[in-house]
């Protein structure tokens, strides 16, 4: 990790709906820092893969969220495991979007899975990504980038990104799936998907993923020479 960020700048929450870049640009950050990288939203996709292949229906909010609190997950490598099932590709399709929706609007899920984003930030050195951490995860977190793009843009991305391997739909049906979930994100009572107020927003609609990066780079630089020595905790 470079001198500079030294206990200086521990926590980088970046939000935005899916398709701006927050994917790409927090693994890259990550690696760029030495820090640690945490997918949000691949846990509740994995939670919701949990739920459907045992049984549970989503509507037994109790049940689904006794799931969340015992699963153990290893997100480690760009892979994702829910009790030792690897799913990184399972959940990359259209039925793992909708039951990552259906999981997300929990709040009994989300309380579970927020308290178990802090326990994984507690130590510092990490990039997290989702909708809500610079809002509700981490509202004190170092750096906040709230990454957005424009809707067509998004929607052509998420048809070329080969992590989402079963998207196979016109690029105009992506589009409108998309926009029903930030609908249904930036509407749900918990946690909504939202800019912090003091988050830096960058939209990345005609922008490379090394500008993005350089550019959040800038941000966590200026941060840390004015926090120089402060520590950020849940």
């Amino acid at each position: 990790m470079p001198a500079a960020y030294n206990a200086r700048i521990v926590i980088i929450a970046i939000d935005g709906p899916s398709g701006a870049g927050k994917g790409t640009v927090a693994r890259a950050l990550a690696q760029d820092l030495n820090f640690t990288h945490v997918d949000t939203g691949a846990m509740y996709r994995a939670v919701g893969w949990l739920a459907i292949r045992q049984g549970v229906p989503f509507e037994d909010e109790a049940a689904v969220a006794e799931l969340a609190a015992k699963a153990r997950f290893d997100l480690a490598g760009g892979r994702v495991k829910i009790d030792d099932h690897d799913v990184t590709q399972e959940i990359r399709t259209p039925a793992g979007d909708v039951a990552a929706t259906s999981v997300a609007r929990l709040p009994q899920v989300r309380a579970v899975l927020v308290a178990r984003q802090r326990a994984m930030g507690a130590h510092g050195d990490i990039v997290m990504e989702g909708r809500d951490i610079g809002t509700t995860v981490f509202p004190n977190a170092d750096v906040k980038i709230f990454l957005d793009a424009d809707p067509a843009e998004r929607a052509r991305r998420r048809a070329n990104d080969p992590a989402h391997t079963a998207q196979t739909a016109p690029v105009a049906s992506i589009a409108s799936a998309m926009e029903a979930r930030d609908h249904q994100d930036r509407t749900r009572a918990a946690s909504p998907l939202a800019s912090a107020p003091d988050a830096v927003h960058i939209d990345t609609t005609n922008m490379t993923v090394e500008q993005v990066v350089a550019e959040v780079l800038s941000v966590v630089r200026e941060k840390a020479q004015g926090r120089a020595g402060r520590h950020v905790t849940a």
